[in-house]
C-alpha cells in the first residue's frame, strides 16, 4: 500500500529570528501560531491520523531555509521532501539550483507570488527564464496565487508545457462567502493544461475560521475534482497555518468527508499517489 503523504506542511523556528523573516506571524490575526514549530511537533499530529510522510514547503525567500530544511529531512524519517527557494529572476538561478537539485530531499521550488506587488511577476522575462531553468532540470514548481493570479496559470503551463506545475491550495478562492464565479473560469484553463496540478490544501483558512463545516469545501473539492481528476490532486494540510481554523486531524478528516464519494484507489492518489509522482520523492527509509 502506498504512503499517505501531506504534500504541504512548514515549519519556522524562533530561535532561527536573526536569520529568518517571520514578519508576516507579527499580524495580530496570526498570534496563535506565532510560535516555533518544528518536527517534534508535527510528528505526534500525523502518527494521530495515519500520515506517514510530509513535503516541507519553503516560507523564505532565503536559499539558508533550503539548507535549514534539508538538514531537518535528514533528521526526522517522516519527511520526503523539501520545496525550496531559489531566486528565479536572477541571472545566478541556474547556479543557485546546482547547490540543491542533486540532493535526494530537495523536490520542488516555490516563491511567494502572492505577496509580489507586481500581479503579473510569474509572467514577468526575467523571472520565465528562471522557471525554464527549473524545466530544463525537471523541478517541479509551486504557484502560491491567489484568485487574481490564477489566469496566469495556464499561460506559464503553456510557455513552459516540460515543467510541472502545482496550484496551492486551489488559488484560495473565497470559501467564506461561497465564491466561485471569479475562480472557476481561470480554474477550469489550468486544469486544461496536462502538466498543471493542485493540491487540496489550504481551504479552511479561506473558510469562516470559527463556523467552518467540511460542506464549505465541498464546492471547490468537487470542482477540482471533476477538472483536474484524482491523477493530478494531492492532499496537503498547510499546517501549522491551518491550526488558525482548525486541528491536523480537522483537516485530513473534513477532506477525507467530502471525497467520500471516491473509490479507494482514487482516494489513494490523492492521498499520496499523484505527490509521489509529482515530486518523484526518494523511497522511505525502512529499518
Amino acid at each position: 500500500m502506498n504512503p499517505v503523504i501531506d504534500a504541504h506542511q512548514h515549519f519556522w523556528d524562533f530561535a532561527n529570528s536573526d536569520r529568518f523573516d517571520y514578519g508576516w506571524l507579527a499580524e495580530p490575526q496570526h498570534a496563535p501560531i506565532r510560535r516555533s514549530y518544528l518536527p517534534e511537533d508535527l510528528r505526534p499530529r500525523i502518527d494521530e491520523v495515519g500520515v506517514q510522510r510530509t513535503i516541507f514547503v519553503q516560507t523564505q525567500h532565503n536559499l539558508g531555509e533550503n539548507e535549514w530544511a534539508l538538514r531537518l529531512a535528514e533528521q526526522h524519517d517522516f519527511l520526503a521532501g523539501v520545496v525550496g527557494w531559489v531566486d528565479l529572476a536572477s541571472e545566478e538561478c541556474e547556479q543557485q539550483l546546482s547547490r540543491f537539485r542533486d540532493h535526494p530531499y530537495f523536490v520542488g521550488v516555490r516563491h511567494i507570488t502572492q505577496d509580489e506587488p507586481d500581479d503579473d511577476f510569474i509572467l514577468r522575462d526575467d523571472v520565465l527564464c528562471g522557471l525554464k531553468v527549473l524545466e530544463r532540470h525537471q523541478v517541479p514548481f509551486d504557484l502560491l496565487f491567489y484568485v487574481r493570479h490564477l489566469k496566469h496559470a495556464a499561460t506559464v503551463a503553456g510557455r513552459l508545457p516540460d515543467l510541472p506545475l502545482v496550484i496551492d491550495h486551489l488559488a484560495k478562492p473565497g470559501i467564506k462567502d461561497q465564491r466561485t464565479d471569479n475562480w472557476r473560469e481561470a480554474f477550469q484553463a489550468a486544469a486544461a493544461c496536462p502538466n498543471v496540478f493542485c493540491k487540496l490544501s489550504g481551504m479552511i483558512t479561506q473558510a469562516d475560521w470559527h463556523t467552518w463545516q467540511p460542506a464549505d469545501l465541498a464546492p471547490y473539492v468537487t470542482a477540482a475534482v471533476e477538472l483536474f481528476g484524482p491523477d493530478r490532486l494531492m492532499f496537503g494540510s498547510d499546517w501549522p497555518v491551518c491550526e488558525l481554523a482548525g486541528s491536523y486531524r480537522q483537516v485530513i478528516e473534513a477532506l477525507g468527508e467530502v471525497l467520500g464519494g471516491l473509490s479507494d484507489s482514487e482516494r489513494a492518489k490523492i492521498f499520496g499517489g499523484t505527490a509521489q509522482r509529482f515530486y518523484n520523492l526518494p523511497p522511505a527509509i525502512t529499518g
